[in-house]
């Protein structure tokens, strides 16, 4: 009887342990794991003496929260200072932009005074000439008369002399030779006034001459008032161009103040992410340069574990298993599952990986990290903390 039980007995131990061995073969498990997370180092993004540092290492933030401030006169004194810049150069742009219509109107109105100078002149000119012709057809008049006039002369003196001797011999009266005698004088009179005339008719060629000679300067003068009045388009278009640089300046100095306002905001330093605060190591009264990191955040809220399995264990295992885990500090399991398995090896991403071309192999079972994520809602308390021991038990089959 004690045969048949005991024989009863074994067969049940064998059953048990080779369905142990079954599920055994089922998982696989490590206890080179633990539980990771994101370490958010936060900086400054400004150089600036610390004036206020408001939170203390372990200490929890909700995004926004802030954390240090720095002096910010400085930065309210450069944000005044882009302010002055913008509006000075505003102002040139106004200045600048009701010069447009300014330079057009002038430029217009310079033109077409040109063009009626031009017209006045060259019509001053024909009328010169003009006056120019009569005074030279009054010289030919004078002239001819002037020839007229000693024709008369002549023939008066001729007759003096002829009845110079006929009233000597009583042959005429005294009366009429009295009369030729003023007649003659009455001639050469005659002729010099002609003469007083042809001088006075080439006067006024001189005078039209010159008044030629002044209204072609004046149609010069006017000619280049044209041309430079026909330059409005060019000195419009430079006006229009100063326009545009007045522009860009006013561009780049809203840009100079958009920056100094970022770097006055920039001052006040707030948790970007929900965590837990660690590695603080800033101080009040300390300076602090761009990118010096101050303290760290750490989530709690996107948790996972890094698992360093043998790379024998890893035939069956694929991303999408079933992982149940056994955390050390709590003595409670939690479900994940396998998101990832690493590209390589942890030797091949330490900071001196091995190198076995020397020829002194010695074959080493490597480790493979392999990521498993958290199951949701198993943590609402945030007891979990990145660096906690882990032992993962992956379901392969």
């Amino acid at each position: 009887m004690k045969k048949i039980i005991g024989l009863i007995v074994f067969v049940i131990l064998v059953g048990a342990g080779y369905y142990v061995w079954q599920e055994m073969q089922k998982t696989e498990s490590t206890d080179d794991a633990e539980i990771d997370g994101n370490v958010i180092a936060i900086s400054s993004r400004v150089a600036g003496h610390v004036s206020e540092v408001l939170v203390q290492d372990d200490q929890p933030v909700k995004p926004g929260d802030v954390l240090v401030k720095l002096d910010p006169k400085d930065f309210e004194i450069a944000v005044e200072r882009a302010k002055a810049d913008l509006n000075n150069e505003l102002a040139g742009l106004q200045t600048s932009r009701s010069d447009v219509p300014l330079t057009a109107a002038t430029t217009n109105s310079e033109l077409n005074g040109a063009k009626s100078n031009r017209q006045d002149a060259a019509e001053a000119i024909t009328w010169a000439e003009q006056q120019r012709n009569v005074a030279q057809a009054r010289v030919t008049l004078a002239q001819a008369n002037v020839k007229v006039a000693e024709a008369n002369a002549t023939k008066a003196a001729q007759d003096v002399a002829r009845y110079q001797t006929l009233v000597a011999k009583d042959e005429i009266s005294k009366q009429q030779y009295d009369q030729a005698v003023a007649a003659s004088e009455a001639a050469k009179a005659t002729v010099e006034a002609k003469k007083a005339a042809v001088v006075e008719a080439q006067h006024g060629i001189s005078a039209a001459d010159v008044a030629i000679a002044q209204a072609r300067a004046k149609l010069g003068h006017a000619e280049a008032e044209v041309q430079n009045a026909m330059t409005g388009p060019q000195q419009v278009t430079i006006t229009q161009s100063k326009v545009l640089v007045a522009q860009a300046k006013v561009a780049q100095r809203q840009a100079d103040l958009d920056q100094a306002l970022l770097n006055l905001q920039y001052t006040t330093i707030v948790a970007p992410v929900a965590g837990v605060i660690g590695k603080k190591n800033i101080n009040v009264g300390q300076n602090v340069a761009p990118g010096q990191q101050m303290m760290a955040i750490v989530p709690l809220d996107n948790l996972w574990v890094t698992a360093n399995f043998k790379e024998t264990q890893l035939k069956m295992m694929r991303p999408g298993q079933k992982v149940k885990l056994s955390v050390d500090a709590y003595g409670r399991d939690y479900t994940g599952t396998v998101e990832r398995i690493a590209g390589a090896s942890g030797a091949k991403f330490s900071l001196l990986p091995p190198e076995n071309a020397t020829g002194n192999f010695v074959k080493v079972v490597q480790r493979i990290p392999v990521r498993i994520d958290f199951d949701p809602g198993q943590d609402p308390d945030h007891i979990l903390r990145p660096g906690m021991s882990v032992v993962p038990s992956v379901r392969v089959k």
